[in-house]
């Protein structure tokens, strides 16, 4: 049977920045905000936890609840112009070109009028932000439904003015045309002095994928020009007049409390505001220079606690589990005691997840102001709402009084789901009483922001002598249950998330937890298939009844050549599975140098099946740039940390990927299911590229590994990635 598709907007237990407290808190009597906003009536949040409601999907905003009113998503302009406005927000996935497309497929107009507006909490309905490949699935449909039912309309004035039949009059290029007697009108006349405010009907028929002549096309990205001409402004680029520099005094470890703080040599230089609120001490000045100077120039003094080490992690990861009901989750089925006790053969691992950061292309960046007690805020973030309710609790301020703007911004990775520059920039604004820029360093970027949550994996397993898999034991210490149930046919299975109290700050990465769960799943795979002297890719198709996922194996298997001859000290690997409605088989192909015992990554190639294709050019670029980043995590990537400090806080110590990583053949296998909705792609395509290149060095060397990254592990036994 194929999976239904239908998309769950409940929140993975992993995404733990949503469910934390301010990363900021402030300390200042609510006396002094009165005094600051004047005297009228005063509604707040009531708690930290509103947020992480309303962002959750329980209030009336949520996606499960979309508005049905159509001008509350598009407006059509007296010259033509398209406005079409969503809370989603560009972060470099290329949803403005994707939306605009869907946009201007059902309205039948050309993609040039359409204009998107994105991100502004003032303009645009309530979303609950650009994260877990919801975009496609969710807005995408809801722009679609909302053109369609605009068109229906537009259809129907020109009707009742030229008394027609409206299922006789066609829409076309941004006109209504009555094919009969050549009449037509634009939408822009037919729209003049009226508003939509008409409901979306329940079932409005769209236009069936085979159809499209918009969607579905490989359209260029609509504003690429302003961003290789350099006339994009990043959230970092934002300016106001009479605009102050800010910078935080941070510090000494995680979880430190300012014990006392010496601010007068920084109080006495020109035009700089010094602001002390609890733990929080920082400066405003002209200059980004004289604010990094004041802050050098306060003395502060800071009382810390000894913590461990990464050294230590996956034992106390491993000896730490928290009873936490709410995200602790678990799926058992058959009698799984019963059917080890019956098997010849057990196979055990244990795999190690290591931390590692997001590493923006931008780092986070936020330009606040206060204007007759309102605060508007620019900044770059995943959740312009969720920001909206973390600055209305800090200030205590109702969410109205509070507006985010988000300017498309350079990447986010998960990594950008909360309020702390904003929060900043806000707090000395409000001091300062002109506009403030915070900017973080990259040095801040590594070490304040959250981190992709490490974990320790235990995987059990017993396989009847047919190659059938009949028991599976999986539990998964801290990094998340994203993607933690298998999709493989197996009658007896035990499969438990066990949250952990994390020594760093932790939350959302692209696949959340999905990366570690099926790096696991499928290197054991393979491990399996070896003690069974199967081939690992027809083992997996025994035990694969799933038709979408077992046609991008077999169709990825193909392409890639999985069963031509293999030259000597050549190794392919496979990994796949299923996230987010996206069907994803990643192969590699890694060739041995005995003499100097060196691996070269020569091949990848990601099969994926995403429903029908919204712009395959822009997928692509998903793929490929998925599979990039992977390899970070996959071979080299780790986050070193020592009593509350990090190590390796900068790009010459922390190991991204760079030009000459990327293997020479770098290819994607597009399955276009126009039978079936179209879904994400932000998030499944990253999940093969490790196990798959893990297990292809397995084939070459038979050494397993069970470590991301993988790196390490290689040179400790005398083989180097090259």
């Amino acid at each position: 049977m194929t999976r239904k598709a239908e998309f769950v907007v409940g929140l993975e237990p992993e995404r733990y920045e949503l469910h934390s407290p301010l990363s900021v808190i402030f300390e200042s009597d609510r006396r002094d905000f009165f005094k600051f906003l004047g005297t009228g009536i005063f509604i707040a949040c009531a708690s930290s936890k509103t947020a992480a409601f309303q962002e959750s999907g329980r209030r009336g905003g949520s996606e499960e609840n979309l508005p049905r009113e159509i001008d509350a998503w598009l407006h059509i302009g007296e010259n033509g112009e398209i406005t079409a406005l969503t809370g989603k927000v560009e972060v470099g996935q290329n949803i403005r070109t994707s939306l605009s497309q869907a946009v201007a497929e059902e309205l039948c107009v050309p993609i040039e009028s359409v204009r998107l507006v994105m991100g502004d909490t003032q303009l645009v309905p309530f979303d609950m932000g650009t994260f877990g490949s919801r975009t496609t699935p969710v807005m995408n449909l809801q722009l679609r439904r909302v053109s369609a039912a605009a068109r229906d309309e537009l259809i129907g004035i020109a009707a009742k003015h030229w008394n027609a039949d409206p299922g006789q009059l066609t829409a076309t290029n941004g006109k209504i045309i009555d094919p009969k007697t050549n009449r037509s009108a634009s939408y822009s006349e037919l729209v003049r002095g009226k508003q939509m405010t008409q409901l979306l009907p329940a079932e409005d028929p769209l236009i069936p994928a085979a159809q499209w002549k918009i969607a579905g096309q490989a359209v260029s990205k609509v504003d690429g020009r302003d961003f290789v001409t350099g006339k994009h402004r990043y959230p970092s680029d934002c300016t106001l007049p009479n605009m102050l520099y800010g910078k935080v005094v941070r510090p000494i470890s995680f979880g430190a409390t300012l014990t006392s703080a010496d601010t007068r040599a920084a109080e006495q230089m020109l035009g700089v505001t010094v602001v002390r609120d609890g733990d929080f001490l920082a400066v405003a000045a002209p200059t980004s220079a004289l604010a990094e100077k004041a802050a050098t120039a306060i003395k502060a003094e800071w009382k810390s606690q000894p913590q461990i080490s990464n050294k230590e992690l996956f034992e106390f990861l491993k000896k730490n589990p928290t009873p936490d009901e709410e995200r602790n989750s678990g799926h058992e089925t058959g009698n799984i005691e019963k059917a080890f006790t019956e098997s010849a053969e057990r196979l055990n691992s244990t795999f190690n997840i290591a931390y590692i950061a997001h590493a923006p292309l931008e780092p986070r960046a936020a330009l606040a102001q206060w204007n007759d007690g309102q605060l508007t805020v620019w900044t770059g973030t995943q959740r312009p709402f969720g920001v909206r309710s973390e600055l209305a609790t800090a200030f205590h301020l109702p969410e109205e009084k509070v507006r985010v703007l988000m300017p498309d911004m350079g990447s986010g990775y998960g990594g950008k789901h909360t309020a702390e520059t904003a929060l900043e920039a806000a707090r000395l604004a409000r001091a300062a009483k002109r506009p403030v820029k915070v900017v973080w360093t990259r040095e801040e970027e590594f070490t304040w922001a959250y981190f992709r949550p490490a974990g320790v994996i235990d995987v059990t397993s017993s396989v009847s002598p047919d190659g059938k898999i009949n028991a599976w034991e999986f539990h998964n210490y801290n990094s998340g249950g994203a993607g933690i149930r298998t999709y493989y046919d197996i009658p007896n299975q035990r499969i438990q998330f066990h949250p952990v109290n994390s020594p760093l700050r932790q939350g959302s990465y692209r696949a959340l937890a999905a990366t570690a769960n099926h790096f696991a799943r499928e290197v054991h795979m393979d491990e399996i298939a070896a003690s069974l002297k199967m081939d690992p890719l027809e083992f997996r198709l025994k035990n694969l009844k799933e038709e979408r996922l077992r046609a991008v194996f077999e169709q990825g298997g193909k392409q890639f050549g999985w069963d031509k001859p293999r030259p000597a000290n050549r190794g392919f690997g496979v990994g796949g599975g299923y996230e987010k409605l996206g069907y994803m088989a990643t192969f590699a192909e890694v060739t041995l140098k005995p003499e100097t015992r060196e691996l070269r990554i020569e091949r990848v190639l990601t099969a994926f099946d995403c429903g029908a294709i919204v712009n395959p050019d822009g997928l692509r670029n998903q793929l490929i740039g998925a599979n990039v980043m992977g390899l970070g995590g996959a071979i080299f990537e780790a986050i070193e940390f020592e009593n509350g400090r990090i190590v390796n806080n900068v790009f010459s110590k922390y190991r991204v990927p760079r030009f000459r990583d990327v293997p020479a053949g770098m290819d994607v296998l597009l399955i276009d299911r126009k039978d079936q909705p179209s879904v994400g792609a932000g998030e499944a395509p990253i999940l093969g590229i490790a196990p798959a290149i893990a297990n292809a060095i397995f084939a070459l060397t038979q050494i397993p590994l069970h470590s991301l990254p993988m790196g390490p592990t290689l040179a400790s036994r005398g083989y180097k990635l090259v």
